[in-house]
């Protein structure tokens, strides 16, 4: 086993731990760092393959900036895990037949896949030129070959953020916001009202001893 080997079954083991321990943590803020400690070993893996714009782009854009988010959210969120485990037992056969479900699609697609595919020069270990960019690969294969597959991932991205905006937007009785539109369409009389009253009269007098009255 050659040095680089060595460091790819590490790398593997520990995204493997880290990816198991992400569904099984009962603490939330526990599974989101598992989830930030996968992806910072499958950047690695990136880097092993010579695709290091996708092993930054990993660090960069999940680790640095979505990771980070979902930690301070679920941080801040107090979640009662005990309430969400309700129900967990009963649903277990449904999650197990899914899973079942899903891995053999992955496996019958993989193994249907290998036969043919070739292998790229990062693997073989062939060198590339010296003007070979891999951003310009990857950019090829994205918007060129797998076009449509993209779109569709984009619209169905799009389509879930719209729906979790919506599902989790909810309007609150106490809130202090102000709607822009009542304020463009306000009228000085909607502000100010003139009022017709009568001059007020001076009061009379009194007398403040009784007996100076007498």
């Amino acid at each position: 086993m050659d040095f680089v080997s060595g460091f790819f079954y590490f790398f593997a083991a520990v995204l493997l731990f880290a990816g198991f321990r992400v569904i099984t943590a009962r603490n939330p803020v526990h599974a989101v760092l598992y989830l930030m400690l996968a992806f910072s070993h499958a950047a690695a893996l990136w880097l092993l393959l010579k695709a290091e714009f996708l092993g930054i782009a990993l660090v960069l854009v999940y680790l640095g900036a979505v990771m980070v988010l979902f930690l301070f959210v679920v941080m801040m969120l107090d979640i009662n895990v005990d309430a969400l485990r309700v129900g967990f037992w009963k649903h277990l056969p449904l999650a197990l037949v899914l899973g079942a479900l899903v891995s053999a699609e992955l496996m019958a697609v993989l193994w249907a896949g290998f036969p043919t595919a070739t292998a790229s020069p990062a693997v073989t270990g062939a060198m590339h030129a010296p003007d070979h960019r891999n951003t310009y690969e990857l950019g090829r294969l994205l918007y060129q070959d797998y076009l449509y597959p993209i779109q569709v991932a984009a619209v169905i991205l799009l389509v879930a953020m719209v729906a979790a905006i919506a599902l989790t937007l909810r309007g609150r009785k106490d809130t202090k916001t102000i709607d822009p539109g009542l304020q463009v369409r306000v009228k000085a009389r909607d502000r100010l009202q003139v009022l017709s009253m009568p001059p007020a009269k001076a009061a009379a007098p009194e007398a403040t001893n009784k007996e100076e009255q007498a």
